[in-house]
Formats: structure tokens, C-alpha cells, sequence
């Protein structure tokens, strides 16, 4: 990823950082691998539509089986922190043909940058340039609480076909907002497990042991189950503080 990142933006990359699974509880079978760049300035359209070929070149089956979320932010646009934060440009697998039209890759609002930032600065790992912290400003606790309830209209939207993302989000962004730390999604399960009530368990248990056992191509759900998605999801809404 640094060189193709690198062949794009050249000397305006200040910082390339390695964050998520990959350094806090091991990659799953599932996993992304996820990377926050730092600029000095704003890509322009053509770069946005060159990366974006790059990182799809080496995503996922494509390369070496893990498919790669990368972010980029403009430093100014985040130091000093304001919210919400300003994301440069932003490539997912997930994305799916969204980069048939690059100028949806940003600049955008993205309120999660305030938990990945959080992220990089609590665990990242340094892939290139200084300590992510002389490059940025640490996220008031209460703009991570935000991010976290900004993301939740978006993640219901998102549930149908994507049960087990969603609900593990879902028990994290409760497990941050009550405890103040950013969990994994296995650690912020085990967290809710107790705190939900025995008939919805099952559901939360299940999503947590697919995340930390199968790939999306093996998922599978017991009859009946998937279709209690829902109602987990927004019991979980329902207690958030």
C-alpha cells in the first residue's frame, strides 16, 4: 500500500499508519486491513481515480486475500481537530463500483475518522513518517461519543445483508459509549453478551464466533436467526446512554 500511495502522492504523504485488527487482537478471518494516510494537500480528481485502480489491483483476492480500507486525510483539515472531521478520500472493498465515479470518494464529513484517529494514536503501527501524534491532535472523548452515535442511521441502513458487521458495530459503539473505550468487535460482544436479555444472546453470540471463525463466503446463520437482526440492533439502540 505505501508504494502505491506513495507513486500518487509523492512527497505529500507525511504519514502512513496501520491501525484495527491488524494491531489490536489479531486479524480475523474477515478482516480488513485497515491504514489511515496523512497529507500535506487535497488529491486531486485524476489522483482519486488512479489510487483507487491502484488499491483495487491488490485488494482482497486480488492480492493476498485481505482486502484493504484505506483513508486519507489533509492535515490541516484535521489539526487542530475540529468536528466532524474532513476525510480527503476513502477506498473499501465495500465501496463496490462507487469508483466508476471517483469525485464519491471524498472530501467528505466522516464522523468515524474520530474513532479511527482515536485508533492510530492509541495503537497504530507506523508504516511511514513521524509518531502519528506529532502529525495529529489527540479526539476530545465526547466528539468519539458523537462519531459513534452519528454512525448509527447509517449502520441501520446497512443491516440487511450485512448482519454481522452491523451488529458487532452496533455492541462496540454501546461498549464505547458506556465503558469509554474502543474495544474490538469480539471484546465489545463479550461486553454486551450480559447486558442483553437471554432471548437475543444467541444472535450477538453468533455474529461475534463468525467474526472470529469464518469468512464472509462461509456465513452462514441458524433458520430463524438473521431475521432477529433487527430487533437486536435496535434493543441495543434503545439503551445507548
Amino acid at each position: 500500500m505505501l508504494a502505491e500511495l506513495q507513486a500518487i502522492v509523492g512527497d505529500d504523504l507525511l504519514g502512513l499508519y496501520l491501525y484495527g485488527s491488524s494491531v489490536a487482537g489479531g486479524l480475523r478471518p474477515a478482516s480488513d486491513v485497515d491504514l489511515l494516510g496523512v497529507t500535506r494537500t487535497s488529491l486531486h480528481r485524476s489522483s482519486r481515480a488512479r489510487l483507487a485502480g491502484r488499491i483495487r489491483a491488490i485488494s482482497g483476492s486480488r492480492g493476498n486475500g485481505r482486502s484493504l480500507e484505506l483513508t486519507v486525510v489533509v492535515q490541516s483539515q484535521v489539526t487542530p481537530w475540529r468536528y466532524p472531521p474532513t476525510a480527503d478520500f476513502v477506498y473499501g472493498d465495500w465501496l463496490g463500483d462507487s469508483f466508476a465515479e471517483p469525485t464519491v470518494t471524498g472530501p467528505a464529513a466522516t464522523p468515524n475518522l474520530a474513532i479511527e484517529i482515536t485508533q492510530v494514536l492509541g495503537a497504530g503501527h507506523v508504516v511511514a513518517g513521524p509518531s502519528a501524534s506529532e502529525l495529529l491532535d489527540p479526539v476530545p472523548p465526547g466528539d468519539v461519543a458523537r462519531a459513534c452515535r452519528d454512525c448509527i442511521p447509517g449502520l441501520l441502513a446497512d443491516l440487511d445483508g450485512d448482519e454481522r458487521n452491523v451488529i458487532l458495530t452496533c455492541a462496540r459503539i454501546w461498549c464505547t459509549l458506556e465503558s469509554g473505550e474502543i474495544r474490538s468487535k469480539d471484546q465489545a460482544a463479550d461486553w454486551a453478551l450480559p447486558r442483553l436479555s437471554a432471548d437475543l444472546r444467541p444472535v450477538l453470540q453468533h455474529a461475534r464466533d463468525l467474526y472470529l471463525t469464518t469468512t464472509y463466503e462461509d456465513e452462514t446463520w441458524p433458520s430463524g436467526m438473521r431475521g432477529q437482526s433487527r430487533e437486536l440492533v435496535e434493543r441495543i439502540v434503545a439503551q445507548l446512554p
